[in-house]
């Protein structure tokens, strides 16, 4: 709830009716009825739809979205901006009356009449206060999931700094100051602070992964992966979580910020950007797509004389051959590294020269592997085996930490857009192919089982990391070095298959009839009362997207001519609705 005070001027604009026409939306019978809340009465006011006074000033066109199209939210040299997939096509006539409303609304706005969303957002942090304390709005930033790390964030935050060194106290923003720092970036912090995001309750959420993070560090069983000895030196005791959603809101718990290699969890990596490069039919030209019902290291071909799948080590080796042919290893390097990097959003991507060195001297298996298929002719021709072998280890020994990886993931969850930064890193293709065998073949022998009570597409590595893709909400990473007898991390395994208990995340959880979970994408315990007037339902959600507000219904309370009067605003999430 939110309180502030408003002066008789404002009372008088709230009891009038703006006569504004709604153009290119469909309307239908759907109705809603609308109620005001007072502090000092309970008063029942049926208000015209006409009246819009918190939307009609805002100028924020483009906000508005057509019914069933998604918005991404995209990078421009102002600010980030949402942009739909389709529009509503709108004749000159309508776009000039549009535009000479909007500057007349603008020109209230700036003289202190209508609330910008700016103003919204300081009313809602400073809580009845005329100043915010910094670190108020970081705690507050922070709830939402959001860093100020965040590169999407970077404008606000730089604004934020200068700002701050330049007040007496150096802690205090009031309005203006305010405005002037989030300006930048009010589209992405609107939905922040209007839990927009796919995690609205993102603190409640938090907390549950913290309580199951716990619970698998009592684990004590599993062994560290000796057969490489860098990989040995690793303490059994390292356990890290990290998440992020494909909305950018992060979660870490743990020892997230050591670095570690990726192992086996490249592969699906490498696999992406080849079928990225070079398309689906080509690459499964040298591998197949089936489990292979063995282990991950054995020298075995399906009856084709494929490997079976890229998620085992002959199938990883020939898609490592895939990548950037004719070019110097070098070269090859230097091109995944700087996929990575952006699937990582810019964050930490390194190598273990140590593990590279270690992982050739011991890799007599795979040499084996690689001579069986080049006996079989499963390169492309000219290939030097050796060459690739030497590329296939030292993808191996890339290194991420718990943080970064988490990134990467989602960005597999987010379809290819690096939540982060908004960029477009791999293909819709890649991607779908990807976690298609991420889920069938990603977790060794244990896949089956895995794809049975987890559900999700996921990748392990004998470092202990556990790269798991939530399709359309977050990626995780989940490292702790001992391993099972199938090699995989034991409290990898636990942890996702606690959180599957947990949350409806198994990908037919949410089949019909089915005992439902807690979906941690709605916002729950959360019934604010208030609702609105007869009008229809999708003309509403237009014109709320439109002319936005922090909330997605917005009622003042009654206003009296004494401007001491609060007025009480309250915030109520619509949700789905057919």
């Amino acid at each position: 709830m939110l309180q502030f005070r408003f002066s008789s001027v404002l009372k008088e604009l709230f009891q009038s009716n703006l006569k504004r026409p709604l153009t290119g939306i469909t309307r239908n019978k759907t109705s809603l009825p609308i109620h005001y809340c007072s502090s000092n009465a309970s008063l029942d006011v049926q208000v015209s739809f006409k009246l819009k006074l918190l939307h009609a000033g805002v100028h924020r066109p483009l906000l508005c979205a057509a019914p069933g199209t998604r918005t991404y939210c995209t990078k421009t040299e102002g600010a980030a901006i949402p942009v739909t997939e389709s529009a509503i096509p709108v004749t000159d006539q309508e776009k000039k009356d549009e535009t000479a409303k909007e500057a007349a609304a603008e020109k209230r706005r700036k003289a202190g009449i209508l609330p910008s969303l700016e103003d919204l957002l300081f009313y809602t942090i400073a809580e009845g206060q005329e100043k915010i304390p910094v670190h108020k709005f970081l705690t507050a930033l922070k709830a939402t999931g959001l860093r100020t790390g965040d590169p999407r964030l970077k404008e606000c935050m730089d604004t934020l700094k200068v700002t701050l060194k330049n007040t007496s106290d150096g802690v205090m923003l009031d309005r203006d100051l305010f405005k002037k720092c989030v300006q930048s970036n009010i589209v992405l912090l609107t939905q922040a602070f209007r839990k927009k995001f796919v995690i609205p309750d993102f603190q409640s959420f938090s907390s549950h992964i913290d309580e199951l993070y716990e619970s698998a560090k009592n684990l004590t069983e599993g062994q560290v992966a000796d057969y490489i000895p860098q990989l040995a030196k690793f303490s059994p005791d390292l356990w890290a979580v990290s998440l992020c959603t494909v909305d950018g809101q992060r979660h870490t718990v743990g020892d997230t910020k050591v670095p570690f290699c990726l192992q086996s969890c490249v592969k699906p990596l490498k696999y992406a950007i080849a079928v990225h490069d070079h398309g689906t039919e080509y690459v499964h030209r040298f591998i197949g797509k089936e489990p292979s019902g063995l282990r991950f290291n054995k020298l075995f071909l399906d009856e084709d004389d494929k490997p079976h799948n890229p998620m085992v080590n002959a199938g990883a080796i020939v898609c490592t051959s895939l990548i950037k042919q004719g070019a110097s290893n070098a070269e090859k390097f230097d091109y995944v590294m700087n996929f990575l990097n952006k699937m990582a959003g810019n964050e930490y991507v390194g190598f273990s020269n140590a593990t590279f060195q270690s992982e050739r001297e011991s890799g007599d298996r795979n040499f084996a592997i690689g001579y069986y298929l080049k006996e079989k002719k499963c390169f492309p021709e000219g290939t030097d085996m050796t060459s690739i072998l030497d590329f296939y280890f030292q993808l191996c020994s890339i290194e991420v930490t718990c943080e970064s990886a988490s990134v990467m993931a989602a960005t597999l969850a987010n379809g290819g857009f690096c939540p982060i930064t908004g960029e477009r890193v791999l293909s819709p293709e890649a991607v779908r192919d990807t976690l298609s065998l991420m889920h069938s073949c990603g977790m060794y022998d244990f896949s089956g089982q895995f794809a049975f009570h987890v559900g999700l597409p996921a990748k392990s590595g004998v470092a202990g990391g556990i790269l798991l893709v939530v399709p359309n909400v977050m990626g995780i990473m989940c490292w702790s070095p001992p391993l099972d007898k199938l090699g995989n991390s034991v409290r990898g395994i636990q942890f996702c298959t606690d959180l599957v208990s947990l949350f409806n995340f198994h990908n037919y959880d949410n089949l019909r009839h089915f005992a439902k979970k807690h979906d941690p994408r709605r916002e729950g315990g959360d019934q604010r009362q208030f609702t609105f007037g007869p009008m229809d339902y999708e003309s509403l959600q237009q014109e709320l997207a439109l002319k936005d507000s922090l909330w997605k219904k917005v009622v003042p309370t009654d206003c009296h001519e004494d401007s001491s009067t609060t007025v009480v605003y309250r915030m109520e999430s619509v949700g789905e609705r057919n």
